[in-house]
């Protein structure tokens, strides 16, 4: 991700845990493309759900 970029402008993908949106991250700049869930909780919820 290009430095100077405003955060509204940052790419947002949809939770596949609770289904509300959420923006990319510095620490996801490498695997933005993998990234399904907004946080540790949802991804633990939706693995304990099965």
């Amino acid at each position: 991700m290009p430095h100077g970029v405003k955060k509204s402008d940052l790419p947002q993908k949809t939770c596949q845990g609770c289904g509300l949106p959420f923006t990319w991250r510095k620490k996801w700049e490498k695997v933005w493309a993998e990234v399904r869930y907004c946080s540790d909780r949802c991804r633990r919820a939706k693995k304990s759900a099965r």
